[in-house]
């Protein structure tokens, strides 16, 4: 083959491969898929879970405040364990504008159950299984429970933990988010 020929054929793929990368990217910034988010974005602005009396919530509700959103299960051992710390917690900085809401990703009968009896003092909202999918994207790609994304007044994401907390951790936390 000819070093004129071979020329072509390699420009004529690069044309090719151009071509297919400009369909595929007009296709997706149609779609919707290809516009990056502003940084400020969180998943958890466009999340809506039903709380344990069946009403739809917002996690940007709690705008304007340093809010724990912790993702949690009632089989989840734990999960459990940190509850107690973190009711603590809320009674202790409330004041200073911080709330823990809790989004179980359970069975909901479950869930109000297990609140009921331990008189968890803060909003429990009630996930199905894409309470899993949203961890994922606040970048907990395991999966794993308890996870627990930490928001700041203007609700962007500033710290993340997998596992429970403990007493040491979220205090230290604390009193760098909070004033």
């Amino acid at each position: 083959m000819s070093p004129q020929r071979r020329r072509s054929l390699a420009y004529g793929a690069a044309a090719v491969a151009a071509a297919g990368a400009g369909i595929w990217a007009g296709v997706r910034l149609l779609s919707g898929g290809a516009v990056p988010e502003p940084a400020h974005v969180s998943p958890l602005d466009a999340t809506v879970y039903p709380d344990l009396a069946g009403k739809p919530r917002r996690i940007a509700e709690w705008r304007g405040k340093v809010v724990a959103v912790n993702f949690w299960a009632t089989w989840c051992a734990p999960c459990l364990e940190e509850i107690p710390l973190f009711m603590e917690a809320r009674r202790k900085h409330s004041s200073k504008g911080f709330e823990i809401v809790g989004i179980a990703v359970d069975n909901p009968a479950k869930v109000g159950e297990f609140s009921r009896k331990l008189d968890i003092s803060y909003p429990i909202l009630v996930a199905d299984g894409s309470g899993l999918a949203l961890i994922r994207k606040l970048g907990n790609t395991s999966g794993g429970l308890p996870y627990t994304a930490l928001l700041d007044r203007e609700g962007r994401p500033v710290k993340s933990k997998l596992g429970a907390f403990t007493r040491p951790e979220l205090v230290d936390l604390l009193a760098e988010l909070l004033p």
